[in-house]
């Protein structure tokens, strides 16, 4: 048996469960199976392998992501500039085995927004300044996006905004919207970021890492507007098969 699995506080439903438990079953890979594995402290992570001897490969989410790195022997290039972690590999050997962290995160990310975007996009506006913010700049950085991140934090560090400076002459220059909040998540459905959405386009971009409801309502609002809306469902498909490639490499 090759077992695969997610790393996280109180999981609850968990995508990359449902996904790969598909696949596995889609493809007759019997011998598969994927597990949610709920971490009370990253402490306890060594623990896993000592429980499960065939562990093939993993899944890393909030709030691990960071907290992961140091129980790792190798972190690969772009995962160690993002500073966070999603997928382990595991590498067995006869001196036992290696664990390497990587981010699919970014992969799955700029696939997801890219054909999205067209020469009027110079600017982006991330709302939210969580772990999930960091694979999204490195993205922006790479496509030559220039951006500022709305925080709710009491300290603000450089980049950063209030929600409250989010007005019409901002959102006139800053065309895509990211929300990397978990605002409008089911079962609050009805929540979406505090922002003029009034001022919105038809040369707007909203781009919503929450995957479910579908249409959140931060997409309905722009849609509203004429805006161009993608939720965050292509995105973790986009990171599981680039996961799914790395464990198999």
């Amino acid at each position: 048996m090759k077992t695969y699995g997610l790393i996280g506080y109180r999981l609850g439903y968990s995508f990359s469960k449902g996904f790969f438990t598909e696949k596995f079953e889609k493809e007759n890979l019997a011998e598969h199976e994927y597990v949610n594995f709920e971490l009370d402290s990253i402490e306890e992570f060594p623990e896993i392998f000592k429980k499960n001897d065939h562990i093939a490969g993993l899944n890393c989410t909030i709030p691990y992501k960071q907290q992961i790195m140091p129980y790792l022997d190798e972190i690969d290039e772009e995962a160690a500039k993002v500073g966070a972690i999603n997928t382990v590999k595991i590498i067995r050997s006869e001196d036992g085995i290696k664990l390497k962290g990587f981010n699919t995160d970014i992969y799955g990310f700029e696939n997801a927004l890219k054909p999205m975007l067209n020469e009027k996009h110079k600017k982006a506006l991330i709302l939210g300044t969580g772990g999930a913010s960091k694979a999204i700049k490195y993205i922006l950085d790479k496509l030559g996006l220039t951006y500022v991140s709305a925080s709710i934090e009491e300290q603000l560090n450089e980049g950063e905004i209030r929600y409250d400076q989010i007005d019409e002459a901002l959102l006139k220059e800053y065309l895509v919207v990211i929300n990397a909040t978990p605002l409008g998540t089911f079962p609050k459905v009805d929540t979406c970021a505090d922002i003029p959405y009034q001022y919105l386009t038809s040369d707007h971009v909203l781009f919503d890492l929450v995957y479910n409801p579908e249409e959140t309502l931060f997409m309905k609002k722009g849609k509203e507007k004429g805006a161009a809306v993608k939720n965050g469902l292509e995105m973790l498909h986009g990171q599981a098969i680039k996961a799914w490639e790395i464990w198999n490499m």
